[in-house]
């Protein structure tokens, strides 16, 4: 039995064109759109066959982290009503976005139709600068 040499190997997993079905899972399952305008931005996330309970997304130390998570189980049963196959699906997934610590929960909306989430984040609102000078009091 002839063995590939090791720069065939080497070469097989640098090839651009090789497929790694488990490299960036997150990103792939969870692909977003972004778009700005004005005084926001918009995430459009893919969450195809999640439910909206499936889904959580939650705000710490400035990243909005949004998790997929998804237990089923699915049976097949014969006429007879014996179960022939059952198969059961376990997994999460999330992906982060740093958005500022100035932002809270309340600031961030979300919705959730047809396998697809979409946020509104507000951008930082530049704090404006008092025209009138305000003294501080020395004692």
């Amino acid at each position: 039995m002839l063995l590939p040499s090791r720069n065939f190997i080497d070469n097989f997993f640098n090839d651009p064109f090789f497929e790694r079905p488990f490299e960036h899972a997150a990103s792939q399952i969870m692909k977003a759109d972004i778009h700005e305008n004005d005084n926001s931005y918009l995430v459009e996330m893919e969450l195809p066959g999640y439910k909206k309970e499936d889904i959580k997304a939650d705000l710490k130390d400035g990243y909005l982290t949004v998790t997929a998570s998804k237990n089923e189980t699915k049976e097949e049963h014969d006429s007879r009503g014996k179960c022939i196959r059952k198969e059961r699906y376990t997994g999460s997934c999330n992906r982060s976005f740093y958005v500022g610590k100035e932002l809270t929960q309340e600031d961030i909306k979300a919705a959730f139709s047809d396998g697809v989430l979409h946020l509104s984040i507000p951008k930082e609102v530049p704090k404006a600068i008092e025209e009138q000078p305000r003294y501080i009091a020395i004692e």
